[in-house]
């Protein structure tokens, strides 16, 4: 790469913080971008400036600056740093994921939040996980080194995820933070197993990435190797491979003796709600053109994190939340006492449909007999399935619905890494696009780094579903097939998501 090249790069990270700055000094007081170092935890009050500061790292101003930021950032580390200590960073990626979920599952988090700014020793860090490990129903007691400890938090220091503030003291940062589920050590040790209730997700959702997900992907090239290759291989074959069952990733978490990670999968599902932003999906969708009391059918809901966001911002509409049985039978007790004005007014409901039998009428208090819904929405649906029963799904939707019924697929919409001279310019849709950077940009097209979350979810789609997140080109294709045509497409703000509208056809 020439120098040009670099210094390019250099300029795009200089303006993008220039971006920032302005927005962020234009507000009355002016503000101060948000130190890595100080935590934020999402459980607690904070002050109107760190809220405020918080809240504007998600306009779309400072949101698209970062972006830039974070794809020059990784475009430079690729280009300069010595290739066998990024190969070797990369391919024990593993290490980090174990270290994440081992520092969720003792509590950690947790533990330095009480701790304070100040942190604590290792030793004492020692002592707490000790404690909530004899809390713990069926933990295994053991003698815990603090040494380990201490060596399992430098290493997460080292990738920013935790602070090491004298020798052996640590203490949370910002990122640390948001793993915190809020609750008390005394909560933890009084009813370890509902950790994850009333919380926003995010600690549930580095459980089950750590457990089940971890545990997929560490047999993801023996199953490519056997058969997964294969287009429409077998849903389920990877899983067999590593858990030993035959049944698909759904039907293996209602089994007997899973309850603890069905249960845990509804509450990691709400907190993957962070790669969108409530205003995304809020705004993604005509709501606000559907007649009072237009009825939404959130088909594979789970515990109805995203019906309750919208249900919040339009009251005047019913959503009734679709799942298998199992997981309908925990959705309202898995939120505890919020948004109970919501499901006790009927504004959210749930209703067991499995999503690929044929849809069936079903009662609504206050409605009647629903046969054809204004509007079915599916969240993260499509990317778990192959496309045969992709097209299976969709048809079955097809045929439920009515003239006046809408279709709201949420999905990433994966642009190519190269710049695509086939895509549709004159289309307001924002279907298929060129590039995701200014034309001469020195960035890659899709925004490299900045964009790795989907292609990372698009593997793990792969190996949990042998499924896929889709270009626009194949997600058109899939709806055509099912009787379906798209009529608009509005990429979500800073990330891959989009909101792609279908009509019957």
């Amino acid at each position: 790469m020439p120098f040009a090249d670099l210094r390019a790069l250099h300029a795009v990270i200089g303006a993008a913080i220039d971006k920032i700055e302005h927005e962020y000094k234009a507000q009355s007081p002016p503000l101060e971008y948000p130190s890595l170092d100080t935590p934020y935890y999402v459980s607690q009050p904070h002050t109107p400036a760190e809220d405020r500061e918080e809240a504007l790292k998600l306009t779309d101003a400072v949101f698209a600056a970062a972006n830039e930021i974070v794809a020059a950032c990784g475009q430079l580390t690729a280009t300069v740093h010595k290739p066998f200590f990024q190969l070797v960073e990369t391919i024990n990626g593993a290490n980090i994921v174990a270290l994440l979920h081992f520092v969720e599952q003792v509590h950690i988090p947790e533990i330095l939040r009480e701790a304070g700014p100040g942190g604590l020793h290792v030793k004492g860090i020692a002592e707490k996980v000790g404690e909530l490990r004899r809390a713990t129903p069926g933990a295994v007691e053991v003698d815990i080194d603090p040494a380990k400890i201490g060596h399992i938090l430098r290493a997460l220091a080292t990738y920013h995820w935790v602070r090491e503030v004298t020798p052996d003291v640590f203490a949370n940062n910002r990122l640390t933070s948001f793993i915190d589920s809020g609750k008390s050590l005394g909560q933890l040790k009084d009813a370890p197993q509902k950790k994850y209730d009333e919380t926003d997700g995010v600690a549930a959702f580095v459980g089950m990435a750590g457990e089940e997900v971890s545990r997929l992907m560490s047999n993801f090239t023996p199953w490519l190797l056997e058969g997964g290759l294969a287009t429409n291989a077998t849903n389920g074959l990877l899983l067999k491979r590593a858990c030993g069952s035959d049944k698909p990733y759904y039907e293996w978490l209602e089994e007997p003796g899973n309850e603890r990670l069905l249960l845990r999968f509804g509450h990691s599902m709400n907190g993957t709600r962070y790669w969108e932003t409530a205003e995304n999906i809020i705004h993604g969708f005509a709501w606000n053109k559907l007649p009072k009391g237009a009825v939404v059918v959130d088909i594979g809901g789970g515990i109805g994190s995203v019906s309750v966001v919208l249900s919040q911002a339009y009251p005047d509409l019913k959503f009734v939340v679709e799942d298998r049985p199992p997981v309908v039978a925990i959705a309202r007790e898995a939120w505890g006492s919020k948004h109970a004005e919501l499901f006790d007014s009927g504004r959210v409901s749930f209703h067991a449909q499995n999503f690929l039998e044929e849809h069936q009428p079903f009662e609504l208090a206050g409605v009647g007999t629903v046969s054809q819904p204004d509007v079915f929405l599916a969240r993260a649906v499509a990317h778990n399935w192959p496309d045969k029963d992709v097209v299976k799904i969709l048809s079955i939707l097809r045929r439920a619905a009515g003239p006046h019924t809408k279709l709201l697929l949420v999905d990433n919409l994966l642009p190519y890494a190269c710049v695509d001279d086939k895509a549709d310019l004159g289309s307001a849709s924002q279907g298929a696009v060129r590039s995701l950077v200014p034309e001469g940009s020195p960035l890659l097209p899709n925004l490299g780094k900045a964009s790795a979350n989907g292609y990372i979810l698009d593997i793990s789609m792969m190996g949990l579903f042998d499924a896929k997140e889709r270009t626009y080109r194949e997600f058109d294709a899939l709806t055509r097939a099912a009787g379906w045509r798209i009529t608009e497409v509005k990429r979500a703000v800073g990330s891959l998501w989009a909101y792609t509208t279908a009509v019957p056809v």
